[in-house]
């Protein structure tokens, strides 16, 4: 008997790789994490050698593998935007991997200042270090060596695609988040790039996200248990492809995902960057179609960070969370700005702190006041879009956000209905349904998110956030104007 085939979709994340796989009506049969290691070598450096992402692909996939016993007939592939992999032409690594979090290329974003105002304008975005743009100039500066053994300059996904079928690529999701990218003309911005003294030799051919980059290399397939020849799809960057995975590919609605970052994302049929750059705007993976993002750069890292430095476990973070009603006006503030701080003021050189404490205030009240320091951080970014305004509802994905409480906090303090999306799994989920859309084995993706629950905030508690909020913000514009120079 002949079974039918399924997709495979692989989410290579900052802190674990996860593996889905779906049946040909998108359906999940089985999923599957495996966690990857960060390397912190120096004060604001952040990196992963991409061959333990390698070892992650391995091991997630063969988890999903054994538990479905269809054949895959396509992969698709999302992954952690930014940063940079430099590669030699066969995809082995020639330094580990520099992440989105890292700050190493804060005086490389003086180049960009310096460049003529209509080159600035063609990239839509506010400069970012963790972007691949100000760190290939930052390693042209450093490592000019290794910049010249490199044959790819890539994002994390293309870096696996390339090891999976032996062929460079990327595709315009990705590219628009390296500030090396013409979001006018949909394609790499070569004026910027040549002012740069950036070799644009290392950026790859772009594709379609729902296209077929090549067949699974045979000996790359013996590694992971699977035959030869599978077509392997262009893919998305993760938030890209989290749209795709929870149905949003209309223009109007609003998306709140929580992950190690968060980002509020709506579609649009252009561009249109803000005059003022407090949010960005990239391609989505559907055709014709952008997204405007404001983004949170340290989400559930901060909540990670604070749990590993308290000794906490998630368990005993969400009892505190549960024991007493949120958004006092005297209890500690905790800005999370551990990695520089995103939408909207995009201040690269914010720290993160605690202030207001007091003798009385112990641990509960410290990892208390961290998710409500991300809570507010999610809401300051959520106001730096237009469309936030007029939206009264805002669908919730991401698997940060699982616990009822957290997004009841979320709930209150934006004064919107969260509507859960079905599957947390939104960035693998879309890496897999692009896989079976460009294979031409699933049917196509409904436009609107399937809603599982909802949230509905509660005035009263909205307003006690609201005031604290107000202070939050008032400790968050002190603190940010405090940052070292």
């Amino acid at each position: 008997m002949t079974r039918d085939p399924c997709v495979l979709g692989i989410d290579l994340g900052t802190g674990s790789t996860k593996a889905i796989l779906l049946d040909t009506s998108g359906a999940e049969l089985a999923v599957a994490s495996v966690p990857v290691p960060l390397s912190r070598p120096r004060p604001g450096w952040v990196e992963s050698d991409p061959e333990d992402w390698w070892s992650s692909v391995k091991g997630a996939v063969a988890k999903v593998l054994a538990a479905v016993e269809s054949p895959v007939g396509a992969i698709g592939l999302s992954g952690q935007m930014h940063g940079v992999v430099l590669a030699r032409p066969e995809g082995r690594p020639l330094r580990p991997a520099v992440l989105w979090l890292d700050r190493r290329a804060e005086r490389s974003l003086e180049a960009y200042r310096a460049l003529p105002p209509a080159m600035r304008t063609l990239l839509g975005n506010p400069l970012v270090p963790g972007m691949a743009g100000p760190l290939l100039h930052w390693l042209a500066a450093q490592e000019p060596a290794v910049l010249r053994d490199a044959a790819w300059a890539l994002q994390p996904k293309d870096w696996l695609r390339l090891r999976l079928v032996r062929r460079a690529g990327s595709e315009a999701s990705d590219a628009s988040g390296t500030l090396l990218f013409d979001v006018f003309q949909n394609t790499w911005a070569l004026p910027v790039i040549e002012a740069l003294a950036i070799p644009a030799r290392l950026l790859p051919p772009l594709s379609a996200s729902d296209s077929v980059a090549g067949p699974l290399d045979s000996s790359i397939a013996r590694e992971l248990g699977l035959p030869g020849g599978i077509p392997v799809a262009f893919g998305a960057a993760d938030t890209a492809a989290a749209l795709v995975g929870t149905g949003l590919s209309e223009t109007g609605p609003l998306q709140l995902t929580v992950g190690s970052a968060a980002q509020v994302v709506t579609l649009r049929g252009l561009p249109r960057p803000d005059p003022d750059l407090r949010y960005h705007v990239f391609a989505s993976a559907v055709p014709g179609l952008w997204y405007a993002m404001a983004a949170v750069q340290a989400a559930g890292v901060a909540l990670a960070w604070a749990l590993n430095a308290f000794k906490a476990t998630w368990e005993e973070a969400y009892g505190i969370l549960d024991a007493a009603p949120w958004g006092g006006t005297d209890s500690p503030v905790f800005i999370p700005h551990l990695a520089g701080a995103r939408s909207p003021s995009m201040n690269t050189l914010a720290r993160a702190g605690f202030l207001g404490l007091e003798l009385r205030h112990d641990r509960a009240d410290l990892l208390r006041a961290v998710f409500e320091g991300v809570a507010f951080s999610i809401a300051e970014a959520a106001g730096a879009l237009p469309e936030f305004v007029d939206t009264s509802d805002l669908y919730l994905a991401g698997g940060g956000t699982l616990h009822r409480t957290w997004r009841q906090l979320l709930c209150d303090l934006l004064a919107r209905r969260l509507l859960i999306v079905e599957n947390p799994d939104a960035s693998a989920r879309g890496a897999a349904l692009l896989g079976g859309r460009a294979a031409g084995i699933i049917e196509k993706a409904a436009s609107v998110p399937r809603v599982v629950d909802e949230v509905k905030p509660e005035p009263r508690a909205h307003e006690s956030l609201a005031m604290a909020f107000e202070r939050w913000k008032r400790a968050e514009t002190s603190s940010i104007g405090n940052s070292p120079p």
